[in-house]
């Protein structure tokens, strides 16, 4: 870790914040959680690609060139949405625990 490292987990905590409220809870199979990440990876990469290449942006005659700032939020989103999978992973487990009861006490050895 860095000295940054704070105020980037900082970053991504908002942007969880953000998409909580307009998403709400979201408890998705893991395999819907890799489309979503895929998605905001993508995302990202587009973002780079648009950065170093502007030819490929089809839009960059409306808004100007991507920077490099647009490729760091991108990245926020990924770490969020990467955050969002692992809580409800987590979620999904303790209720599946919950739902089995409590555990058998080991037997004696």
């Amino acid at each position: 870790m860095t000295r940054a490292t704070p105020g980037v987990l900082a970053e991504v905590q908002r942007e969880r914040q953000r998409q909580e409220a307009r998403w709400g809870e979201q408890n998705l199979d893991p395999a819907v959680w890799l489309m979503v990440l895929g998605e905001e990876v993508g995302e990202a990469n587009n973002a780079a690609l648009e950065h170093l290449f502007t030819q490929f942006d089809k839009q960059a005659d409306l808004r100007g060139a991507r920077s490099l700032d647009d490729y760091r939020a991108e990245l926020i989103q990924v770490a969020a949405v990467a955050v969002s999978a692992v809580e409800s992973l987590d979620r999904q487990r303790a209720r599946a625990e919950q739902a089995q009861g409590p555990a058998a006490a080991p037997s004696p050895g």
